[in-house]
């Protein structure tokens, strides 16, 4: 048993998190405006929680990768981020929300395909 599969509904919480935020500052009414999301104002725990929670994902996903279980979870939750970041760094502000919801939409199947491993892997 994986012990860091454990920790995919923290992980699943904050994913669905990210999908709202990012709606908030990128989303149909933010493109209706053409308004820049790097403008916006935004708090700075949500800032500072944002970032620390992107970087403990990041390392978790990492972490994934060193025990069999999981770790083609891993493996594609790694690819999924790199891909997404790569078109959301080539594409315009308008097409962004769609990769971001897409990217997310992956990584929830994956983080939920996580959870019932470990559920089952718990059940035995």
């Amino acid at each position: 048993m994986n012990p860091f599969t454990l920790l995919a509904p923290l992980f699943l919480a904050f994913e669905l998190w990210q999908l709202v935020v990012s709606e908030r500052y990128m989303g149909i009414k933010q493109i209706k405006v053409n308004a820049d999301p790097r403008e916006l104002p935004m708090a700075g725990w949500m800032a500072a929680t944002w970032a620390g929670g992107l970087l403990t994902y990041y390392l978790w996903m990492i972490t994934l990768l060193l025990h069999p279980v999981g770790r083609a979870q891993g493996l594609v939750l790694i690819l999924v981020t790199v891909a997404g970041y790569l078109l959301r760094s080539t594409c315009s502000l308008k097409w962004v929300l769609v990769v971001l919801t897409f990217e997310g939409s992956i990584r929830i199947g994956m983080l939920g395909s996580l959870l019932a491993l470990a559920v089952r892997q718990l059940m035995k």
